[in-house]
């Protein structure tokens, strides 16, 4: 499996989750989600981490393929119900990738925010 791979070449690496996490630009528990398979990796962010880790990308990433049982699909052609259900997919993993991300900038943002109502006595 190759979360598994990732995690055991981080941890030979000597790499924290918090250090991927920031290689990434993303918060450690949206890390810890990828490197556990519940959220998707993309392209970009493969290149990242295999950078990091110093190997290629096929180290570290195997292709994936969805199989979905379609014996009792209402659908005359599968393909097209496959199609849709792993673009389906595709979109919930984005859309949770990008949730992570807001969450991450928020936080940022709000912390910067304390900073400069400091800095200016409020």
């Amino acid at each position: 499996m190759k979360q598994e791979k990732l995690r055991n070449l981080r941890k030979l690496k000597g790499i924290s989750q918090e250090k991927m996490a920031k290689i990434l630009f993303t918060d450690p528990s949206n890390y810890s989600r990828k490197e556990r398979g519940e959220v998707r990796i993309h392209e970009e962010e493969w290149k990242k981490i295999a950078e990091a880790l110093n190997v290629p990308i096929s180290d570290i990433k195997e292709e994936e393929e969805h199989v979905i049982s379609t014996h009792n699909s209402p659908f005359k052609d599968t393909s097209q119900y496959q199609y849709t259900l792993n673009l389906n997919c595709s979109i919930i993993e984005n859309l949770q990738d990008y949730i992570g991300f807001l969450k991450q900038k928020i936080s940022e943002l709000n912390e910067e925010n304390q900073v400069l109502r400091s800095q200016n006595g409020f």
